[in-house]
């Protein structure tokens, strides 16, 4: 049996129903973000800036206290760069320390951080390790405690979770060698016998699977009788028979990353393993993922806010034409971005986090723009900061300290944060979930409307519903308190710049991206899916939007509360002067682009009417399939799993 006659064949419309079937259906709590999307700025959401109790940040702080000083005595990150491997005393010190505890709760022996501070804990540990960052997030954030915390019973919880908090690690197994953002077409089975499931098949990029003690896999479970069969969520013992690590995958960045290729070849799961009902494996895994994903935000933070100290610290001391590079427009501008948006990803990331914490508000959307837009910009955060060390910025902190230079690793950090725009949602993926989310009030009225396989009657009871939804909101998409002179003039306090004016910008552009939504569904209708540009222009003015919003909230806090208030309304003054303008720019993209022209290159391309183009090179890739051969069976090659004790 080959690989591709092992796998599922699914249609386009069968691939999207088993996401759209994975989706959480209904809105039971507010979210800003949704309301923003749907013209409606619900400041009162996020004003006054939600705050974590004394209690938490206690333990917060004191556990931060320790962490740094572990970071600052314990971890070499330049070793880590050399080697490729974090060493095992140090897994075994951040063992010690509590950090695989630090979102399990304390009665399973974890540190019980709030969402908060678990992100500043990463955005600690990731600025002096980026592939430390990524061990404890994966195995936190998505690997077996989340789920676990989420879905599991109390017997697994009792079983597992006290394990994750001081010995084990953990990994989190989707992606297939021909499976990636299409879980439609998984093809990793878990074949029910008795009180166990067989499972067979082969996981690709699983990070932390190398060392990883337990897993989180998502296997497919056929329909049979008493079995509702489906996608399905296991927690497997890397230990167990017939579980074999492949490959140790090697990458641009993260080089200390324990990623790698897992084969199962007839593994025995007991019952009791089984995370939720079968069928429920994509739920758990995008639930999972709706507070996960902050923690790539979270040392995209990180990055951000050292990326800000080397541009300070490097461009006053580089003289050119008679004085420090900073003070020169064209490298000043640089820095200035760099402070600005590491002070948006912030509160970005503050505000996502405390709310999630809260639990008062679907947080989605949020969690997904807070991915999203970290990701982005702190990858051209790092760009920015390779450019003002000029060529010092592109040479390795090993090369700069072998000829006595201060070895700072610039082209590294550009390295290890380009794989955010492609971890746990590609940028691509996340427009198109967001995107999603954000129609969602109009397709669950209107959506027979533009269903070609809905029959007349389904439509004419959707265009009853739809008038009625179409007829109360379209008229306040017209004019708000954006239109008001004075309106939210608490964010303009004396002496203080001017954020009352931004948030009259957000109301109204939110209004205004709202219209251009609804104008584009009545001209597309049905086709709309297809028009990924422009959905993603759509999702990337609301992520500015919300960062803006977040901006403003949290310099409002800072102010009032006394800490560094007027900087802060400055840093939050410029960001949101920078976002308007690519806000403009989006805007006028939404209509006058090359999207049509570009889908027919593109056929040109596939169809090889442009081959003569790629005459006068040599190709120095190497020979071989372009996805791996992933028919189940027996491991071919020697186990690399690597349990650190």
């Amino acid at each position: 049996m080959t690989a591709t006659s092992a796998r599922p064949t699914v249609s386009e419309r069968e691939a999207r129903q088993v996401a759209e079937a994975a989706r959480e259906q209904d809105w039971r709590k507010p979210s800003f973000a949704k309301e923003l999307f749907l013209g409606r700025f619900r400041l009162d959401l996020i004003h006054p800036h939600p705050m974590p109790d004394a209690e938490a940040v206690r333990r917060g702080e004191q556990f931060l206290a320790k962490l740094k000083d572990f970071c600052e005595t314990r971890i070499d990150p330049a070793l880590i760069e050399r080697e490729a491997k974090i060493p095992d005393e140090v897994v075994n010190g951040l063992k010690e320390l509590g950090a695989l505890g630090m979102k399990i709760d304390t009665k399973y022996g974890g540190v019980g951080l709030t969402q908060v501070y678990y992100n500043k804990a990463l955005a600690l540990v990731g600025s002096v390790s980026p592939a430390i960052g990524a061990l404890l997030s994966a195995h936190q954030s998505i690997g077996v405690p989340q789920p676990l915390k989420l879905f599991g019973t109390e017997e697994q919880k009792d079983a597992f979770l006290p394990r994750c908090a001081r010995t084990d690690i953990s990994a989190f197994l989707l992606t297939e060698p021909d499976v990636g953002s299409d879980p439609a077409r998984l093809a990793t089975t878990a074949v029910p016998d008795g009180d166990e499931y067989v499972l067979d098949g082969v996981k690709l990029w699983t990070t932390n699977g190398v060392v990883a003690d337990l897993l989180v896999v998502m296997a497919r479970v056929p329909k049979s009788e008493g079995h509702k069969g489906g996608i399905t969520a296991f927690v497997v013992e890397t230990a167990a028979e017939g579980v074999t690590v492949e490959n140790r995958n090697a990458f641009m960045g993260l080089r200390g990353l324990e990623n790698g290729v897992t084969r199962f070849h007839q593994v025995r799961v007991p019952a009791a393993n089984r995370i939720g009902p079968e069928g429920a494996g994509l739920k758990i895994a995008l639930t999972t993922l709706n507070t996960g994903r902050l923690s790539l935000p979270a040392m995209c933070v990180g990055a951000g806010k050292w990326c800000l100290k080397i541009a300070r610290e490097w461009s006053g001391v580089r003289e050119q034409w008679g004085k420090p590079v900073a003070l020169h427009e064209a490298v000043g501008s640089k820095v200035s971005f760099i402070a600005a948006t590491t002070f948006a990803l912030e509160a970005v990331l503050d505000l996502a986090s405390q709310m999630a914490d809260e639990d008062r508000n679907d947080i989605r959307i949020e969690a997904a723009l807070a991915k999203l837009y970290g990701s982005e910009m702190a990858c051209l955060m790092a760009d920015e900061l390779v450019q003002i060390r000029g060529g010092r910025g592109y040479e390795t902190a090993e090369s700069l300290a072998a000829r006595g230079e201060r070895a700072v690793p610039a082209e590294q950090i550009l390295r290890d944060l380009r794989i955010n725009r492609i971890f746990e949602g590609s940028t691509e993926i996340m427009h198109l979930l967001i995107a999603r989310e954000a129609v969602d009030a109009h397709l669950s009225v209107a959506g027979d409307l533009i269903d070609p396989e809905k029959s007349l009657g389904d439509k004419a009871k959707a265009g009853a519903r739809a008038g009625g939804f179409y007829a109360r909101w379209l008229p306040k998409l017209v004019a708000g308190r954006g239109q008001v002179p004075g309106t939210y003039r608490e964010f303009h306090p004396s002496g203080h710049p001017d954020l009352a004016g931004h948030l009259r910008f957000v109301e109204r552009t939110s209004r205004k991206l709202a219209r251009s939504t609804f104008y584009a569904m009545s001209r597309w209708q049905g086709r709309m899916e297809t028009k990924q540009g422009f959905l993603g222009r759509i999702v990337d003015i609301g992520a500015e939007l919300f960062a803006m919003s977040a901006a403003c909230v949290r310099a409002e806090l800072l102010r009032s509360s006394g800490d560094h208030g007027l900087e802060a309304y400055q840093l939050a003054d410029v960001f949101c002067r920078q976002s308007r303008i690519r806000v403009d720019e989006l805007f006028g993209r939404l209509w006058t682009n090359t999207d049509d022209l570009d889908r027919k290159v593109v056929k040109g391309v596939l169809g090889s009417a442009y081959t003569w183009l790629e005459e006068g090179i040599v190709d120095p890739s190497g020979d071989g399939p372009w996805i791996a051969d992933a028919t189940p069976g027996p491991a071919t090659k020697g186990n690399v799993h690597r349990p650190i004790r």
